[in-house]
């Protein structure tokens, strides 16, 4: 596959495929690309020299040996079918990366319905801070590393691991990290047992010289423990764990502290520099593939405090009117109680949320659960769904949501309107209220149009 000169990316600005892109630059090929629309992602590697194209054109391919495409780009694709009628080699993402992570000695990916981001960052920067020298591939942007991508050398390689369409099933990963396991992309699984199933299957890939990791509070997650080749190491809160945190407390910033029991030997105290319980669990994780690559606890306690999370996970984005604005990438009812319960722990008047639904078929396979996810917002706006990979095909509009929200007993309204959201918001909150925008999609311009940091 790395034989090939001129790899063309179809969806080239997505945050995996344009790491991917720098990567082959790095390395010397001729990297071109193509995306929907313009973004900070597309305009970097176009610094860079990768020559891109805004919108999908049969065109757009000349001269590539291989075309590489995203989950989201469809069989109708111009391109795709360009690349197939000339002959031209084509893989999707997670083939190339699979078979990008053989040329390294030790792969870690992270896998998890919640959680994978933030745990990856979090191992970024203690590998960063150690000699080993990883390339790193983030699901988000982190200032450690200058963006989402690092290149390093070939012993270490370090990834997230999404489940979608069974993707890291195609990953050869020596360390694997599953965080946790939940229902969603049911446009894809059948059901819980499905995905379960497939997270069991990765699994698997573990070769029985390397670690599997797994949150051992997770009921989902010890259903698969059995039958597989590897290291098994746990984490946990509640139930005892190779890597266990007790003694929970919370500093005057609302950033855990907790006493770290090491094989239920020696005890580490941890300090982390973000806030939110959901996230001792990611940290547990992140110590525990890190110890496992033979970095000492104690070099990896003092790296971790240096972790201030990556862009959009509890990213607070600035200050109106004495209101804090705080963006988060939440898109999954766990994900909103998690961003919620850690905003209600800050000192606030009343919590406003602005939500926006990511992919019909999620909002309407977990109505109910979205509806009860809201219970610590005062306020909530509802905005229309980001449609991502998907068609409006009528089965869900953000109205039902609004409906399901206000049968609870919850003030919930819908705007469709980015700029009467802002404008809504100017008008009613008052001091130390919070506004949280929530939602995988582009949700958080809403707090870049009150901050007036740039127009929509």
């Amino acid at each position: 596959m790395f034989d090939y000169n001129h790899i063309h990316f179809v969806g080239i600005g997505g945050i995996s495929m344009s790491a991917l892109a720098e990567i082959l630059l790095h390395e010397g090929h001729v990297v071109s690309g193509s995306d929907l629309k313009y973004s900070p992602l597309i305009e970097r590697l176009r610094n860079k020299g990768v020559k891109v194209y805004i919108g999908h054109n049969e065109c757009n391919i000349e001269g590539a040996d291989l075309v590489v495409y995203t989950s989201a780009v469809g069989d109708d694709n111009p391109e795709l079918k360009e690349a197939k009628a000339e002959g031209i080699p084509t893989l999707d993402r997670a083939s190339f990366l699979g078979q990008l992570m053989k040329r390294y000695k030790n792969s870690i990916a992270v896998s998890g319905t919640h959680g994978k981001t933030t745990t990856t960052g979090m191992i970024a920067v203690i590998l960063n801070n150690s000699p080993l020298e990883p390339t790193i591939l983030l699901g988000g942007e982190l200032d450690e590393i200058d963006g989402n991508v690092k290149i390093g050398g070939r012993d270490y390689i370090l990834t997230e691991a999404c489940e979608y369409k069974g993707n890291f099933l195609k990953f050869f990963p020596t360390v694997g990290i599953i965080l946790n396991i939940e229902e969603d992309h049911l446009d894809y699984f059948k059901d819980l047992d499905h995905i379960v199933h497939t997270f069991d299957k990765f699994g698997n890939l573990i070769p029985s010289d390397g670690f599997l990791i797994l949150n051992n509070d997770d009921k989902n997650t010890r259903k698969i423990v059995g039958g597989k080749n590897c290291n098994i190491i746990t984490f946990g809160i509640n139930n005892k764990a190779d890597y266990y945190a007790t003694n929970i407390s919370y500093n005057k910033n609302g950033h855990p502290i907790f006493d770290l029991i090491v094989k239920g030997n020696k005890s580490y105290k941890v300090e982390l520099n973000i806030v939110g319980k959901h996230n001792i669990y990611n940290a547990l994780a992140a110590i525990a593939a890190t110890h496992q690559l033979g970095l000492p606890i104690k070099d990896i306690v003092k790296s971790i405090k240096k972790y201030k999370g990556t862009h959009r996970r509890f990213e607070i984005k600035g200050t109106f009117n004495q209101v804090q604005i705080i963006d988060d990438y939440a898109h999954h009812p766990t994900e909103i109680k998690a961003t919620l319960n850690t905003a209600s722990n800050l000192s606030h008047n009343r919590i406003w949320c602005v939500f926006q639904p990511h992919t019909y078929t999620r909002t309407k396979a977990l109505l109910n659960e979205f509806a009860q996810s809201f219970d610590k917002a005062d306020k909530i706006i509802i905005t229309d769904i980001y449609a991502a990979r998907e068609k409006d095909r009528g089965i869900v509009h953000s109205k039902d949501l609004v409906e399901a929200l206000k049968k609870r007993g919850k003030d919930a309204i819908y705007i469709d309107n980015f700029h009467e959201i802002a404008d809504h918001l100017k008008k009613n909150i008052t001091k130390d209220d919070i506004v949280l925008t929530v939602g995988a999609g582009n949700v958080f311009e809403i707090g870049e149009l009150i901050l007036e940091k740039k127009c929509v």
